[in-house]
């Protein structure tokens, strides 16, 4: 769903982040898109409605708007390759492809996953690195079945 030009600057100014043209309409193509574009495909879509947007302008934002929340950022599989960025920052999990592919697990799915993590282990984990948890991502590395690999 696409959040309109005031639910974009309230978000924005939640996240003490000022209001500008470029923030919103990056925001607004990350927002409404569940493809988990790179920087480059978000770069794509914004000059669609403002050719004067650089690729420095794209990336600017994306950092951003993922230091405040808004956005993450999902590493590339394959080391090197593009990160893709996703709007939707509450805990769920991800299937990335072998082709590349960043797929958002079902709701319900992601859920019972991701509760089913021990917080015991959380926990120790914290004491013994000496680090505060702040997120759990998950992220599941798959192969694409093709319609005859299909079981």
């Amino acid at each position: 769903m696409t959040p309109s030009r005031e639910q974009i600057r309230d978000r924005l100014r939640e996240c003490n982040l000022r209001c500008t043209r470029q923030r919103e309409l990056v925001y607004r193509a990350l927002a409404s898109t569940t493809t988990h574009p790179t920087a480059e495909e978000l770069y794509s879509m914004v000059r669609r409605e403002d050719e004067g947007t650089s690729l420095a302008t794209i990336y600017n934002t994306l950092e951003a708007l993922t230091r405040v929340g808004l956005a993450s950022r999902i590493p590339s599989v394959a080391g090197g390759g593009a990160c893709r960025y996703d709007a939707c920052t509450g805990p769920h999990v991800h299937v990335v492809t072998d082709e590349g592919r960043v797929m958002d697990v079902p709701y319900d799915l992601s859920q019972r996953l991701l509760g089913h993590l021990p917080r015991e282990v959380l926990e120790e984990m914290e004491r013994r690195m000496g680090i505060a948890i702040e997120r759990v991502s998950v992220q599941v590395e798959a192969r694409a079945l093709h319609h005859a690999d299909a079981v």
